[in-house]
This record gives structure tokens, sequence and C-alpha cells, in this order.
């Protein structure tokens, strides 16, 4: 079954099946009919991409209230540990996140639907990372939690001293002086 479940209600790993041959692969990364039918109904309205180098770290971000957004998340080149953390706080598993790492090689995708933060971290010498949102991005609701959180504790798979952050990701605010609903 290429939908695997994770210990946080409704985030799942998606992995596609693979057509190899002499001439190379082809394989499906998204088919809204296999999606829905294994639960995932979401309409997906945006597309992102972005291109980062060895210790780059992107989040944990999330927009919040009418902009939230759900997201499937994939590497297109390279490989990262993807993190999706809680945010729902009438959720059991509030605060408590989940991590994986994502390839081009292992082709890996991972659904995170709206409530959760996301970040992930760049492994290889470059990625390239791309996904889906269903609902456009406002700077007015947007969110983020700083990375090295002490109450998060996220293993990030590389030394604090290799992470790169930008300027506005060192300002985020810890997450236990944040409100979440």
């Amino acid at each position: 079954m290429p939908f695997i479940e994770t210990k946080l209600a409704g985030v799942i790993i998606f992995e596609p099946q693979k057509y190899e041959d002499e001439r190379g692969y082809f394989f499906e990364s998204y088919n809204r009919k296999l999606f829905a039918d294994n639960g995932i109904k979401t309409n997906f309205v945006q597309d992102n991409q972005s291109f980062s180098n060895y210790g780059v770290l992107r989040g944990i971000h999330f927009q919040t209230g009418i902009f939230a957004q759900a997201k499937l998340v994939r590497v297109i080149t390279g490989s990262v540990l993807d993190v999706a953390v809680d945010l729902r706080a009438k959720s059991q598993t509030f605060g408590q996140y989940i991590a994986v790492t994502l390839s081009a090689k292992n082709m890996k995708q991972l659904f995170i639907p709206r409530g959760f933060g996301h970040g992930f971290i760049v492994l290889s010498e470059t990625a390239e990372f791309f996904y889906k949102c269903d609902n456009y991005y406002s700077k007015n609701y947007e969110g983020g939690i700083y990375y090295n959180d002490s109450d998060l504790k996220i293993d990030w798979k590389i030394s604090n001293e290799s992470i790169i952050i930008s300027e506005k990701d060192k300002t985020l605010e810890p997450f236990k002086q944040q409100v979440f609903v």
C-alpha cells in the first residue's frame, strides 16, 4: 500500500510506485482520485518549489486561520529531513512531531494536513524541494516556531554549527510562547 499512516493523525507518507527500465523511470507523483480513495480529498491550489544548499533549514512555518494550509511535499533532487509538528491544541499528539527523510532516490512524499507546522533541512549537497498547498499564502496569517525549540527537541540530524537559517527564522518565537487553537 503506498499510503502509510504516521503517529500524527492525518499525516501520511505516500510512496508512489516507480516503473523502471533501460530508459530510466516513470512514476505518478499525484493522482487526485487515488489520493481521494485513500482519504486525502484536498483541493490543491498552489505549487511551490525551492532550491537550497546543505544545512539550510526552512521552518518551522505555518499559516493560521482562514489561510491555514495542507501540503503535499516531496524532493526532486537531493535529500532532506522533513518535519511536521502537530499544532492542533485539542489533538492527543499536540506538540509532537514526526521526521521523515525525503529524497529523489526514495521518492517518498509527505501529506501534512492543516493545523501543522512544517520545516525541512537539507541533508545532501543541494536539494530541490516541491510542495502543493490547498490554500494561498498570506503574509498576515503566517506563523513560525524557532527551529531549535527546547520543548519540541527536534533532532535535525546535523550539527547546530552547520545549520543555516534566514534572518526571519532566527526571530521566531518558541513553541510555549504561542497560542494554538
